[in-house]
């Protein structure tokens, strides 16, 4: 499958927000001196918007996000978390499971146990509040800005990854991520792609080192 390049020498990436972003996003953003986040889209079920995969014990695990029902094609900002669900304790939970005993996760912890002790009114803020804790714990400064409104970039200087990073190709085809293995808290094939979360537990201040340009 052809590889996604950016045109020649953007500089901005436009991109939508992700639930605890893949190292496939993560990487794409390291590749760039501005992002700006979509904030005028419509929510699309089955995406990484409300959704990301972490290594347990047995298998690789999706931690989903409910919203409202009847949301499809909602204005992604206008979003509501279904807090009817208790998913903020299955997800602590399914993180402590799958990390206390990796080897940053004592440091690290409290910066996302805080997240899910508080009720989200809308997705994006979440996401947006969890995507400033994975920059700041990476050591990443990026000047960040939301859209205006919702166009088609016709400049060179803005790379439009809107969408192309899904839960669909997630260990198949990536955009910007090339897998540098590193050491994983369970299991002896490493497992490519999962949340940024899982490389932060395992490999802490180095983490950035396994983000390597393609």
């Amino acid at each position: 499958m052809e590889k996604y390049q950016p045109q020649p020498d953007p500089t901005e990436l436009l991109v939508e927000l992700h639930y605890l972003p893949c190292l496939d996003y993560v990487s794409g953003l390291l590749q760039f001196q501005r992002v700006r986040l979509e904030a005028h889209e419509h929510y699309q079920k089955q995406s990484y918007r409300n959704r990301c995969y972490v290594l347990t014990a047995n298998k690789v695990d999706a931690l989903t996000v409910p919203v409202q029902q009847g949301t499809h094609h909602h204005p992604i900002r206008d979003l509501q978390v279904d807090n009817g669900q208790s998913w903020q304790k299955h997800h602590w939970r399914s993180l402590q499971a799958a990390y206390s005993k990796a080897p940053f996760f004592e440091y690290y912890a409290p910066e996302f146990e805080r997240i899910y002790q508080k009720n989200w009114t809308f997705l994006f803020d979440l996401n947006s509040e969890l995507l400033t804790i994975c920059l700041k714990l990476l050591g990443i400064t990026k000047t960040v800005n939301l859209t205006n409104c919702y166009e088609k970039p016709s400049v060179a200087s803005l790379f439009d990854a809107r969408s192309m990073i899904n839960p669909r190709n997630r260990s198949e085809s990536y955009v910007f991520y090339k897998p540098i293995p590193y050491q994983q808290n369970f299991g002896f094939d490493f497992v490519p792609n999962l949340s940024i979360i899982d490389l932060l537990f395992c490999q802490g201040p180095l983490a950035t080192e396994f983000l390597s340009l393609k």
